[in-house]
């Protein structure tokens, strides 16, 4: 059971996450104006001599400044997260342009793996957007897909054009019959939490589970801060996730 953690800026973190047992550790970049952030290329280096993997989301998708993202870090893992459909449609020109940047990326980067987020609506809303239709349009230039919850109905995303870090969880039922229909490996993601990952690994059996808002430091009125890891709550879902795996 691969287990994955997002949104880790600072070597002294990427080094304290590597040492509770996380295999893919994820950095973040917020603007194409502000590429070169040193603390996360220090991070980058930290996740590869642990001997674990290294993930980078762009929060853009110009493909020269994703090029001089992947030039500069060098992660094993390009993750893009931007919104594909229009509700409950395909938004056709997001599809053909998130296709021609990933085969872009394969052919000018082939040691480099890139991961898809595909994105399903709340619980009992899953029908509202086209989470299949979009992964089988993108499995062939994808080496992996994390599921994550798109909000519907009106309700804002966190990060405008993107989905994630809503610290609710997908529709379950979704999740799992896009494992059933993937070729390549599907992390599962969306709320996930010490209390929930074994449940959410027993009702859709994937390759692997990623946190991110729920193992975060909380402030003093009980938010999550972004950035910021509870080394507690990282330990203990990386124990609930090994410990369902082995199951």
């Amino acid at each position: 059971m691969i287990v994955q953690v997002y949104e880790i800026q600072s070597p002294e973190e990427a080094l304290m996450v590597a040492e509770c047992g996380v295999d893919h550790i994820g950095g973040v970049i917020l603007s194409e104006d502000e590429l070169i952030i040193p603390g996360l290329a220090e991070s980058v280096h930290v996740i590869r001599e642990a001997g674990r993997k290294s993930s980078i989301i762009p929060l853009f998708a110009d493909p020269d400044a994703i090029h001089r993202v992947i030039d500069y870090y060098r992660p094993e893992i390009i993750h893009f997260c931007d919104i594909l459909n229009r509700g409950e449609g395909i938004e056709e020109s997001a599809i053909t342009a998130a296709f021609a940047l990933q085969e872009g990326i394969r052919r000018r980067f082939p040691s480099i793996e890139i991961m898809r987020t595909i994105p399903i609506g709340p619980p009992g809303l899953g029908f509202h957007v086209p989470t299949l239709e979009i992964g089988q349009r993108l499995q062939a230039v994808s080496d992996w897909f994390l599921t994550d919850t798109l909000l519907v109905g009106g309700e804002i995303q966190p990060v405008k054009g993107h989905v994630g870090i809503t610290g609710k969880i997908c529709d379950w039922n979704v999740a799992r019959e896009l494992v059933k229909q993937s070729p390549i490996p599907v992390i599962l993601a969306g709320g996930l939490s010490p209390e929930n990952v074994a449940e959410g690994v027993r009702r859709t059996s994937p390759a692997g589970v990623d946190t991110c808002t729920a193992t975060n430091l909380l402030d003093e009125w009980g938010q999550p801060i972004r950035f910021r890891k509870d080394p507690e709550k990282v330990r203990r879902f990386v124990e609930a996730s090994r410990t369902i795996a082995a199951a």
